[in-house]
């Protein structure tokens, strides 16, 4: 009975047999080396592949698994206090977009270098995904995108502000600068929006601690939207960067057109896989002349190595470096 509910209540539907659950949770932990313990336990008896993060600050990852053992994590996670109200977003894939199971321990579950930020106790008001359109269709809003420019230049929601940032460590710099040149104006609603929903948490904090008061954020991030909003409805344009092997997902969540250079890690279009600077595996237009040859040299020594495990039916651990 408690998988049925559970089912029902996140509407999983098994049209494909891979479950991906992208989730997080901003809350304090102790004794973290136990909990790493715990959730390799859990993925293992489960046959989960992805990244779980752990820090004193909560939780961060992205699972994949088939449908019955994705059921079974989010019914073992939801048993503990600490998770009961992790946000989960739930896609499906054909195949498997992880190559393994890693659980990793980390000073912060997202990046920002900010150690004064807590979302636990400060963070902009969550607008749900069916909310979202009015909002930042209001002449008075500001919508400002916390993702890395090359998520952005995939996709994005129109009239968003691009901080054209290459990490989360330099939003808080950009931030500071932003509020500067909004010293003198009359108070600014601001709506943040991301992938998941996690860089929001951290942003929307940051925003209200250097003198924003109105600060939304997106529910879920992206992902929740294109799961919640239908495509006649939508306002988002584009696809949406992930941090897998599907490197992009449509307003569907299934795969998207872009491909990554496993070089320098940027999303390609299907254009730039056919311009005269891209070679597999070892550059593409965005790093080909900041690439050394030492570096091109190991880059094609690797994709050698790709090519031989696939002759031989195996999967080269290597072929995808999440960032």
């Amino acid at each position: 009975m408690k998988e049925q509910t559970h089912k029902k209540a996140f509407g999983i539907k098994q049209k494909r047999p891979y479950l991906i659950a992208a989730l997080y949770k901003f809350v304090s932990l102790h004794s973290i080396d136990g909990w790493q313990q715990s959730f390799k336990d859990i993925c293992a008896e489960n046959n989960l592949f992805g990244t779980i993060l752990i820090a004193p600050e909560g939780i961060n990852g992205t699972i994949a698994g088939s449908h019955q053992s994705i059921e079974k994590f989010v019914a073992w996670l939801y048993e503990y206090p600490e998770f009961k109200q992790t946000q989960i977003k739930y896609s499906e894939e054909n195949s498997c977009p992880f190559h393994r199971m890693k659980v990793r321990l980390k000073r912060e579950i997202v990046t920002m270098g900010e150690p004064h930020i807590n979302p636990s106790e400060t963070k902009g008001i969550y607008v749900k995904p069916q909310d979202w359109n009015k909002l930042i269709s209001s002449p008075d809003v500001l919508i400002v995108d916390t993702r890395n420019d090359y998520e952005v230049a995939i996709g994005k929601f129109s009239k968003a502000i691009d901080p054209n940032t290459t990490s989360f460590r330099e939003f808080p710099k950009w931030a500071d600068d932003f509020a500067s040149k909004q010293k003198h104006k009359k108070p600014t609603k601001i709506a943040m929006y991301c992938t998941g929903g996690i860089r929001c948490e951290k942003s929307t904090a940051y925003m209200k601690n250097i003198g924003f008061e109105e600060v939304y954020h997106l529910q879920g991030g992206i992902l929740k939207y294109l799961e919640k909003v239908p495509a006649d409805q939508s306002l988002w344009q584009g696809e949406c960067f992930v941090f897998d092997n599907r490197v992009s997902v449509d307003h569907d969540l299934k795969k998207g057109n872009y491909a990554l250079c496993h070089a320098c890690r940027h999303p390609l279009s299907e254009a730039e896989l056919h311009s005269d600077g891209y070679q597999a595996g070892i550059s593409c237009p965005h790093c080909i002349t900041k690439t050394t040859t030492e570096r091109k040299d190991r880059f094609a020594e690797r994709q050698k190595q790709i090519k031989l495990a696939r002759k031989r039916g195996q999967k080269h651990i290597g072929a995808f470096i999440k960032k």
